[in-house]
């Protein structure tokens, strides 16, 4: 049941989530309202975005942007790399709850505020490791990856790819401020990794928000040879020349 204190954060969440044509009902979206609630209650700095309107905005709009795209929508289970403060993970899992989804984030703090958030979300599970360990016990089994501000897209693209199963799809959530340059090198990198890039797909969450899905499908193995130790992907990253 939606309370009147949070009727207009809700309202302004369902309004952002009907703009764009993804199906969200009043609960969930109040449920999402509490973990911005919560996030600002948090002793330690989860997010450098302030005030519930910028986290409605820019946290949970721009997570539910995902479900613009078939393969976020109607994906039976995620694996949401660099979590963070759950972002998309947790958006995703309350939106969809038959989508089973798993949260790596390998900060042990921010783990704990994952395992704590989501306590009452049954279908979430949090993992607290580097992709690269858990990419050696549970490799190529996600039909999705997901990945939002986990830094240059050619090293991300290193830490998903071992994770998503032959016929699964990687999810990159952009700015829209590509550089050319960069573009090659994930696309390399990609090619690399087993990875065939999609076009990305333009999404606006919010008013004035232009930013990119990029999307990868997974069309061959990843060589076993990656992901490489842990800190190399970012260290001497793939596709560069």
């Amino acid at each position: 049941m939606v309370s009147r204190e949070t009727s207009a954060p809700v309202a302004r969440l369902l309004e952002r989530a009907a703009a764009m044509g993804v199906p969200l009902g009043p609960d969930a979206a109040a449920q999402m309202i509490g973990l911005l609630d919560r996030i600002a209650l948090e002793p330690q700095n989860l997010t450098a975005i302030e005030g519930v309107d910028a986290g409605i905005d820019r946290h949970l709009a721009d997570s539910l942007a995902g479900l613009t795209l078939p393969e976020v929508a109607d994906a039976e289970a995620c694996v949401d790399v660099g979590s963070g403060a759950g972002f998309p993970g947790l958006a995703l899992a309350l939106a969809r709850p038959a989508m089973r989804v798993t949260l790596i984030e390998s900060e042990g703090r921010k783990a704990d505020w994952l395992r704590r958030a989501s306590a009452a979300i049954p279908n979430v599970r949090v993992v607290s490791d580097r992709s690269e360990h858990v990419a050696a016990q549970e490799r190529e089994r996600a039909p999705l990856v997901t990945m939002r501000a986990l830094g240059p897209l050619p090293t991300a693209l290193e830490l998903a790819a071992p994770l998503v199963a032959v016929g699964g799809c990687v999810v990159a959530w952009r700015g829209d401020d590509a550089d050319p340059e960069l573009e090659a090198q994930a696309a390399r990198a990609a090619q690399e990794l087993g990875l065939t890039p999609q076009p990305p797909r333009p999404v606006s969450p919010f008013p004035g928000a232009r930013r990119r899905l990029q999307r990868f499908r997974k069309t061959a193995p990843t060589p076993a040879r990656y992901p490489r130790r842990p800190g190399r992907a970012a260290k001497r990253p793939l596709g560069a020349r």
